[in-house]
């Protein structure tokens, strides 16, 4: 009798229909600033040569068929000619970039068998070229961070960013250049060493920079200094070549250095941005960003198609500096209010709400009216009346409200630009500002608070002790001016700062009273 078995239609046939292998490979993904767990699965049957990715990809993911499959033939490997279906899990999380090029490579190999050995404790990052070559990526910090939470022992990341994610104890970071590096080392041929972070190397924060380059300006100094010292917002009002931009971006230069977190922190949010240089594995310095006024609301808070952290969670930990503040974007400048209140920005999209990290210190610069010599000793206003009010009210009062301190920048006179004495260095401010911060760290150990600008309503009512004559001066103050009650929280926040600054455990009248200097100019400008 004839039988179909080991027949060629009947060996056909178990290929079609019987033919399955499949494969799991670790991988780590990025939602907003936080990374999250990925499974790249890989399923090899029977039936007409097809290659589908799945699992809620975006189309740069998509593309990594195409990728990777160049990728396998141009190393000489074989890409099997079958039904591939690749799951990068967990499917109900969009997945973005081609940070998945990799993962998906090993986990075809892997269900191919050409890659025999365990791969179970790898996790694998990387972008391909077409000839194999792994590319530099973003995000690979807090996927690190992440990998060492879900305890993955070892990763691959591009050569690029070894020094990145070097910075996390207990997770080998393996830098490789391209795919056959990845293999010889899973196969023992040729042993990649992990890299690891080296505390002793760091290098000295050294800044270009210094406030003895400024000539006169004491009190605007002085301003920065006790912003510095408590972390707090400050607006310039000043003509045109007064030295604000100049004061602003020596104002890095007297704040304290960088904890270890901090770093960690604000390095997140730059490796996401795809920010952090090769070969560098922090952000050492204190971030100094100064967008252009032209900037929109979404630049500066974040966001779009694939959420990125915009310029207010780049300067996370740093100085925002605002040049021509009246000139930027009504919606820009209001976009401020929720991040200088909270720390936080939070952007909702249609792909999900995403929170990024602002803790920052706001620098605004701005002239008192559009020619800029309202007030000037020397020079005629030529505004009218309601020019100077139309450009005064492009800051709203609530944006304000929010800004600790308000000083003016006079003109620097002549004897005071030509003399020749060095005015004091950055150094010997910073040492003040360090002393004071000290004294903070101290009253705010375990509470997370990290500055006497960042104090609850709950923390200033039992720091902000007054004397009675400074609370009689407060009290004056306060029905006199029409404070708010934010504002009347931020005067004594500043007073703080200011006894913090004379070594003072009690406020008493003289903090009170230069801490009200430095919230007298909206009444100036603006008649409130």
């Amino acid at each position: 009798m004839f039988s179909i078995k080991n027949t060629p239609l009947y060996n056909l046939y178990l290929y079609f229909n019987l033919y399955k292998i499949y494969s799991k490979v670790k991988s780590l993904g990025i939602s907003g600033i936080e990374a999250f767990n990925v499974t790249v699965e890989c399923d090899i049957s029977g039936g007409l040569p097809r290659f589908d990715v799945v699992g809620l990809p975006d189309t740069t993911v998509k593309e990594s068929r195409e990728r990777v499959r160049s990728s396998i033939k141009n190393c000489k490997l074989n890409f099997p000619v079958s039904r591939i279906t690749v799951n990068i899990a967990p499917a109900d999380i969009k997945k973005e970039g081609a940070i998945f090029d990799l993962p998906v490579f090993i986990a075809i190999l892997k269900s191919s068998e050409q890659i025999k050995e365990n791969i179970d404790d790898y996790a694998f990052l990387g972008e391909l070229s077409l000839d194999g070559e792994i590319r530099k990526a973003s995000g690979i910090l807090p996927m690190i961070m992440a990998a060492k939470e879900y305890n993955i022992k070892k990763v691959f990341v591009p050569f690029q960013n070894a020094y990145e994610g070097s910075v996390v104890d207990g997770v080998d970071v393996l830098p490789a250049k391209n795919v056959m590096d990845v293999l010889a080392h899973i196969k023992g041929e040729k042993v990649i060493e992990s890299v690891k972070y080296d505390f002793d190397a760091e290098e000295e924060t050294k800044y270009s920079v210094d406030f003895s380059d400024v000539k006169g300006q004491d009190q605007a100094k002085r301003a920065l200094e006790i912003a510095a010292a408590g972390g707090h917002n400050c607006l310039l009002i000043g003509p045109p070549g007064s030295g604000k931009s100049m004061l602003a971006k020596r104002l890095p230069t007297i704040l304290p250095d960088m904890t270890f977190e901090e770093r960690l922190e604000t390095s997140k949010v730059y490796s996401i941005a795809g920010k952090i240089p090769s070969g560098k594995s922090l952000v050492t310095k204190r971030p100094f960003r100064s967008p252009h006024h032209t900037v929109s609301a979404q630049a500066l808070t974040g966001g779009g198609a694939n959420p990125k952290p915009g310029e207010i969670s780049l300067a996370h930990n740093g100085v925002m500096f605002m040049d021509e503040f009246p000139e930027f974007d009504r919606r820009a400048k209001e976009s401020l209010r929720q991040p200088l209140e909270d720390g936080v920005v939070t952007v909702s999209r249609a792909a999900g709400t995403f929170t990024y990290p602002s803790s920052i210190m706001l620098v605004a610069a701005m002239n008192p009216c559009p020619c800029g010599y309202f007030g000037h000793p020397t020079r005629q206003c030529t505004c009218s009346p309601a020019a100077k009010k139309r450009y005064q009210d492009k800051v709203s009062g609530p944006l304000l409200d929010r800004i600790d301190i308000h000083v003016e920048v006079a003109p620097v006179e002549y004897n005071e630009l030509s003399d020749n004495n060095e005015g004091e260095k950055s150094r010997d401010i910073k040492k003040r500002v360090d002393k004071a911060r000290a004294v903070q760290q101290k009253r705010f150990a375990g509470t997370g608070i990290t500055c006497n600008a960042k104090m609850t309503p709950k923390m200033t009512k039992e720091c902000c002790v007054l004397s009675e004559e400074a609370d009689e001066l407060l009290h004056e103050s306060f029905d006199n001016f029409s404070m708010s009650a934010r504002a009347y929280d931020k005067v004594l926040r500043l007073a703080r700062t200011i006894a913090d600054l004379a070594d003072s455990e009690e406020i008493k009248l003289e903090h009170i009273a230069e801490a009200l200097q430095f919230r007298a100019l909206d009444r100036k400008y603006w008649e409130v």
